[in-house]
């Protein structure tokens, strides 16, 4: 397998557990000879549904990077699909929206929020940070814009669900330490539900994830759904 250019790095899994790669996360997106695309600038984020939702229908945004968007698999493998017909199965009458972009960073996030609320969404899963982590940027510029996108998300009336993300040891004991905390200081800040890991049970299990070691398969985001929902279950409304 060609070993993949250091400055497209984003998430490659490591054997031991916590993962890294080397390619953006999120939509294919442009690509820029030589960077990690992070979808701006030139590139926008998709138009909202012009399905607009029925009057007994909710809303659940899953906002995030190709983690998110599902790069690899088919639209109905994503987590976001198969989400959404897990709510239908289980009688719950919510429209999912894919809100993955490529490349995303938190930064990006915050640039999102207004598109995102336009949907007036109920529940908002948000799962952004590992860019910035494995760009080495600044954490507290990371956290900060996390705690943007969640006030900002909270004060538009949507229900919020942090996933967290890990960096792999290379990147320093302080620095993966300092990035994996402050999803939880996060999440117990503003009492919203977490998740501790939202690759649980799938990175570093090589038949659970695409040739390149980074996307999980259609059966590993099958498994990622069923981590979510028990997770989203006990605020979903009827």
């Amino acid at each position: 397998m060609p070993v993949l250019p250091r400055t497209v790095c984003v998430l490659a899994l490591l054997a031991a557990g916590p993962w890294a790669c080397d390619q953006p996360i999120g939509k294919p997106a442009p690509k820029v000879q030589g960077t990690s695309v992070d979808a701006r600038p030139g590139t926008k984020p998709p138009p909202p549904s012009n399905a607009a939702p029925r009057p007994e229908e909710r809303v659940l945004v899953a906002f995030g990077d190709s983690l998110t968007a599902g790069l690899g698999v088919s639209p109905e493998e994503s987590y976001p699909s198969r989400l959404q017909e897990k709510l239908l199965l289980s009688g719950y009458r919510y429209r999912v929206v894919n809100a993955g972009v490529s490349g995303d960073t938190t930064a990006g996030g915050v640039r999102r929020v207004e598109w995102v609320l336009k949907s007036k969404p109920d529940i908002v899963i948000l799962e952004l940070g590992a860019n910035d982590g494995l760009r080495g940027l600044s954490l507290t510029e990371t956290r900060a814009n996390l705690e943007q996108i969640i006030q900002r998300l909270l004060a538009g009336g949507a229900k919020v669900i942090l996933a967290g993300m890990k960096l792999p040891p290379n990147y320093g004991a302080d620095y993966t330490k300092t990035f994996h905390a402050m999803y939880a200081d996060l999440a117990k800040r503003y009492d919203v539900p977490f998740i501790p890991f939202f690759l649980d049970g799938v990175a570093a299990k090589t038949d659970l994830n695409q040739a390149d070691g980074i996307h999980p398969t259609g059966v590993g985001y099958a498994i990622i759904t069923e981590n979510i929902w028990h997770f989203i279950q006990p605020i979903l409304k009827r």
